[in-house]
């Protein structure tokens, strides 16, 4: 199956104070996928947005930054990412990121079920 960008679902988070948190391009959005895959998405963070620290039970997640710049919070490291990075946030820890750039902060969000 093919699914192109005009086919994609996007929705839009907000945070607990009903501020934009992140865009989110659904990538796995087909039949009969794996149950396992709870998100495969395209994530555009603006300036200034950003997807708050929490912490994943049952799941990993992990990120690869496209572009722009941002500030990646690893428990209690933080950490600047730009294009290129990778992280991996295991059952039990937590992280978050803000884009903290003048331009879209862009990255791919895999989230794997235990």
């Amino acid at each position: 199956m093919i699914k192109t960008a005009k086919d994609l679902t996007v929705t839009t988070e907000d945070n607990a104070r009903g501020e934009v948190k992140m865009h989110l391009h659904n990538l796995a959005d087909f039949p009969g996928r794996n149950p396992k895959l709870r998100m495969f998405s395209n994530v555009k963070l603006k300036p200034g947005e950003e997807v708050e620290f929490h912490v994943h039970t049952g799941e990993f997640e992990s990120y690869y930054i496209i572009s722009g710049k941002g500030l990646y919070q690893d428990n209690e490291e933080f950490v600047e990412v730009e294009p290129g990075t990778v992280t991996f946030t295991p059952s039990g820890q937590g992280h978050g990121i803000k884009n903290i750039g003048d331009d879209i902060l862009e990255f791919i969000a895999l989230i794997v079920l235990d």
